[in-house]
């Protein structure tokens, strides 16, 4: 079993409520007249689980109106078009039946979530609340959840795993090579963890490994994978049915993902295995903590890239590694209201190394996917960069 921690939040910052992209980071002034309490923050972060927890609980209503919505526009066509459009229509109500398939592995998903973290129960979201306004950009992090459960955890993903995993513990292995070290007794951090597979792989080796998420949507997915899934490739979603375009059969909308791909509960035992929820900055803050840092697709998550590199590089042991692997889509570039810079790799090689890194493995030509489907006529492929970076050990006395 993996074990959860809500970490206690440093008092400048918190989740803030509905209405704020998920993962940006909002400052909390603290005392004095007009200014936020503990309450407001605690407050803050329970209208934020509610929120997301709607967004889940809403899938079903959101994406079978969809579906509706097409029937509608089709039944106002010419009667000619009609005809011509029957197996189409019969194509959409093949789309419910996947809606509703999907629906019943969301309500697994969210069940008993108000728990889930070991310090700190959650409220508890009874119902569907369909008269409230949903955010659309909500409901479809959760469509985008669904694909990530296939990125992550289903025979489909493999491919894109191998891509972007497979580098990243190829050469963990290869720097703490178990036949020289104790595996258990190397520290391994993986911030932007997102459902957790990479984390699981290396406590899987042996290593002493915490993954660190700050999205709700995918902290609630991984607890479910890691925590309830059991057997392999026991269950299934349908991954592509809520996108109609670029398709060359109605089928390929239509294709199942089992999951998982493997048993997580067959873990050792005596594995080092943790999560913790929160925002990367406010929770790791103490020195020299590390042996190394694995972060895949996530370093341009920052609103400003230069405080991650600095963070990854004080929360490191002296002679500790940093292998990253990902491009630089940096995601608060065009996001309205949201502060960002966008350094380019030469950039943030130099940021790296001004911040006394030395980088040992650099290859620029990783061609790596992202929640693709394979069946699509529109393909998306990164050319992502894979780096090893050291901090030095300190000068001999």
């Amino acid at each position: 079993m993996c074990v959860w921690r809500q970490q206690v939040w440093q008092p400048v910052c918190a989740w803030w409520g509905a209405g704020v992209i998920e993962g940006s980071r909002k400052c909390i002034a603290w005392g004095g007249a007009g200014r936020r309490t503990m309450d407001d923050v605690d407050a803050q972060e329970r209208e934020h689980f509610i929120r997301i927890v709607r967004a889940f609980k809403s899938y079903r209503h959101y994406s079978l109106k969809k579906v509706t919505e097409k029937e509608a526009y089709i039944k106002s066509l010419p009667p000619h078009h009609q005809m011509l459009l029957r197996s189409y229509l019969r194509h959409l109500e093949e789309q419910r039946l996947c809606i509703e398939h999907n629906a019943e592995i969301i309500k697994l998903i969210v069940r008993d979530v108000d728990s889930m973290f070991e310090n700190q129960p959650q409220p508890v979201v009874e119902e569907e609340c369909l008269g409230n306004t949903m955010l659309v950009s909500d409901i479809e992090k959760v469509q985008s959840t669904i694909r990530q459960i296939v990125r992550d955890w289903s025979p489909s993903g493999a491919h894109e795993r191998t891509q972007c995993y497979g580098p990243i513990i190829s050469k963990i292995e290869e720097l703490f090579p178990q036949d020289t070290v104790c595996a258990e007794e190397v520290s391994i951090l993986v911030p932007g963890a997102g459902l957790g597979r990479l984390a699981y792989e290396l406590a899987k080796r042996g290593y002493t490994c915490q993954g660190n998420e700050f999205s709700l949507f995918m902290l609630f997915a991984s607890n479910f994978v890691l925590n309830k899934c059991r057997g392999v490739n026991t269950l299934r979603v349908y991954p592509w049915v809520h996108t109609g375009s670029n398709l060359l059969s109605n089928r390929d909308q239509l294709r199942p993902a089992t999951f998982p791909d493997t048993n997580p509960s067959d873990l050792h035992t005596q594995a080092q295995f943790t999560m913790a929820a929160g925002d990367f900055l406010e929770i790791y803050t103490s020195a020299s903590a590390w042996d190394c840092i694995a972060t895949c697709f996530f370093i341009d998550c920052a609103n400003n890239i230069v405080s991650f590199i600095e963070t990854i590089y004080n929360i490191l042991k002296p002679g500790g590694y940093w292998v990253n692997l990902g491009p630089l889509l940096y995601h608060f570039a065009d996001q309205p209201g949201e502060a960002s810079i966008e350094p380019s790799f030469e950039e943030v090689k130099a940021i790296a190394e001004g911040l006394g890194f030395e980088l040992s493995v650099e290859d620029t030509a990783l061609h790596t996917a992202y929640t693709q489907n394979v069946q699509s006529m529109l393909r998306y492929e990164y050319r992502s960069v894979f780096f090893v970076a050291r901090k030095p050990l300190p000068p001999a006395s």
